[in-house]
């Protein structure tokens, strides 16, 4: 998968992940009878459908509803900020490791050559680079927070953007002729990171919930298909399809942009290579203006994350020990958010305090989701593999026998896969599941790409070995 966006896949399912979790939320029927009443309501966006009876619900297949273009739109802003990401990060490991080559100023390799800059070898290159990494992923805790209490996602992500560009910029600068060969490129590439992290951010926390903001439909309704078969429309299977659409447009927008890019670099040089993806960029911003009056746009709300911490601090008072496994049995137990929802905090004649503005269903709330975000737990594990891919994958392909091929190409064999398979999985096999009755959820797919990244891994072991053997002979 394209670097950041492992993360948008498996988190798009994340809600069909907590309803995995949390079978206690199953309703009854009298709820589900309530809940009909409600469906009926006409709100201006479900007027004139037709709503499933509760046979219905239980016997009519479901599927996807139509794709609404705006989230196409900013799909495209999607496509052309990763094309510029990954266009310019595909190089990083040559810049930073090799160094320039020969007689040359612009850092290219030439077609037998390695492309090379500032020559300061594979740890450096590493370690900058998982930096890079480590800073795109701390950033967009921030750039939620300001969305969620000043900005909104919409202007959150415009500004980003312009963020973006200032450091896809200064990366030019420590790439162009003059510079490149000079002490101070590295301390200008340095910069451009840290200021690509700072919008990638804020851009990456945003703009994945604001392309599903753009389906505003939230309640069953049936159809009758060109067959004639009644058919129950889900907006959680079209919020589903609209991430994996809208993946679809990040892995065409990082293969392209790495494929060229490599090629850009080995043959003209690093400063194309930055260049391109920062006009490529530019569709960004244009997207973002010409679809400002289109756009579904949530006005911030504010954030629960400080009052969600002050939630858990409340109902973990009293369970913490010396012995780290009562501590543990005890921060798990039954009774641990039961004792923090207001109506036993009132009940046991403690004072109520005054952030606890909230009810016991919100408390439920919180846990649910902080008992699906547990997944999260296991992602360490999948990255530690995946960003060989980026690093030490590529260094070995730098030692090998390319035949003219860029050492860097090796990482678009990712996006391209995706690109070819996304379609089929959407339109056959999961299809074809649901047809079978098989629940294949969220938390089943996670899985089913830990055993898929496992088994990669050791393929991939089994090739270095197999090579320093033969290389040793």
């Amino acid at each position: 998968m394209a670097g950041l966006e492992r993360d948008t896949a498996m988190v798009a399912g994340l809600g069909e992940a907590n309803k995995d979790l949390a079978n206690e939320k199953k309703r009854t029927s009298s709820e589900q009878s309530v809940d009909q009443d409600i469906d009926h309501e006409l709100d201006g966006i479900h007027d004139g459908l037709d709503f499933p009876t509760e046979e219905e619900r239980l016997s009519l297949r479901r599927v996807a509803d139509a794709i609404p273009w705006n989230a196409y739109m900013i799909a495209l802003v999607e496509l052309a900020e990763r094309f510029s990401f990954y266009g310019s990060t595909v190089v990083f490991t040559n810049y930073i490791q090799q160094p320039l080559p020969d007689g040359s100023h612009t850092g290219a390799g030439g077609p037998i050559g390695q492309s090379g800059a500032l020559g300061l070898g594979q740890r450096t290159s590493t370690g900058l680079s998982t930096f890079f990494q480590f800073w795109c992923y701390i950033t967009p805790l921030v750039g939620a927070f300001i969305a969620d209490t000043r900005l909104g996602r919409y202007e959150t992500v415009c500004w980003s953007v312009g963020l973006s560009i200032i450091g896809h910029i200064i990366l030019i600068v420590s790439g162009v002729p003059g510079v490149i060969d000079k002490p101070g490129a590295i301390g200008a590439f340095v910069v451009a990171l840290i200021v690509m992290g700072l919008g990638a951010g804020g851009f990456k926390a945003n703009i994945s919930p604001l392309v599903a903001e753009q389906y505003r439909r939230s309640k069953l309704f049936v159809v009758t298909t060109e067959s004639g078969e009644r058919v129950i429309v889900d907006p959680a299977l079209t919020v589903s399809r609209i991430y994996m659409y809208f993946y679809l447009f990040i892995n065409i927008g990082a293969l392209i942009g790495q494929i060229t890019m490599t090629y850009a670099e080995k043959y003209i040089g690093f400063w194309l290579a930055y260049t391109l993806p920062t006009i490529v960029f530019m569709i960004s911003p244009i997207a973002l203006f010409a679809g400002r009056n289109r756009y579904v746009r949530s006005p911030p709300a504010g954030s629960v994350l400080a009052t969600a911490l002050r939630l858990w601090r409340y109902a973990a008072r009293g369970r913490w020990s010396l012995n780290p496994m009562k501590t543990f049995r005890q921060l798990t137990a039954d009774d641990f958010w039961e004792n923090a929802k207001p109506s036993n905090v009132v009940a046991r004649g403690d004072e109520k305090p005054r952030w606890m503005t909230f009810d016991d269903i919100w408390v439920d709330e919180v846990r649910r989701g902080l008992k699906a975000c547990s997944v999260f737990c296991w992602f360490p594990l999948y990255w530690l593999t995946y960003n060989q891919l980026n690093n030490n994958l590529t260094s070995q392909a730098a030692t090998m026998s390319t035949h003219g091929l860029p050492n860097d190409i090796l990482s678009n064999l990712d996006p391209l896969a995706l690109i070819i398979f996304i379609p089929i999985f959407d339109r056959f096999i999961y299809p074809g599941l649901r047809r079978l009755g098989i629940n294949f959820s969220a938390l089943k797919k996670i899985t089913a790409g830990f055993f898929t990244g496992a088994a990669a891994m050791i393929w991939a072991a089994g090739t270095l070995t197999t090579w320093l053997y033969f290389d040793a002979l």
